[in-house]
């Protein structure tokens, strides 16, 4: 990851930190193919504790169902890189942590694991307000290490804009207005 790229990261976690104390909120993290990225981006801030308690790390989908709950149904129907998979992460950690902001990935980061349906790049994210879920699908471009920066990106932007009052899917616009040199 360069240099830049850990600046953005680490500017969107702090922009987050602040937001969420202003609103005395906590967030959660529900995480698959990032393996942890989102939780680490926002523990980067000091005093993160004050507004991050819990992150998920379930790469598989036993762990996906065995401590998030996500349906077994889901899985088997529709496999863990989906819509009905990635906001039930997003239910579920919500749930375990009791944060009212939760944001939750899963996605195919390569080389491998691609097909013609999820071709290496695709990720669902959803984020959680609430009651309140949004998920939408990106492909992003580049080797893993590509795809999984823009998805820790996407994740935390989304969060900003969800906190904003926007559409969480709005994280892309959000990013050009904020970060133009991206």
């Amino acid at each position: 990851m360069s240099h830049a790229d850990q600046y953005a990261i680490t500017w969107l976690a702090s922009l987050l930190g602040q937001q969420l104390q202003q609103h005395t909120a906590t967030v959660t993290t529900a995480e698959s193919c990032t393996g942890g990225g989102i939780a680490e981006a926002i523990t980067r801030i000091a005093g993160s504790s004050a507004w991050f308690e819990v992150g998920f790390v379930t790469y598989s989908n036993a762990q996906k169902n065995r401590v998030l709950q996500v349906a077994p149904a889901d899985l088997q129907r529709d496999g863990a890189v989906s819509q009905s998979v990635v906001e039930g992460m997003v239910r579920g950690a919500q749930r375990l942590s009791a944060a009212r902001y939760a944001v939750a990935v899963s996605g195919v980061a390569g080389p491998g694991g691609g097909s013609v349906e999820k071709p290496v790049g695709t990720v669902w994210l959803a984020w959680a307000d609430g009651e309140q879920v949004q998920s939408g699908c990106w492909r992003f471009a580049g080797d893993r290490d590509a795809v999984r920066q823009q998805t820790v990106q996407a994740a935390l932007a989304g969060l900003l804009c969800l906190i904003e009052g926007r559409e969480a899917a709005a994280w892309q616009q959000w990013l050009n207005k904020h970060l133009p040199n991206q």
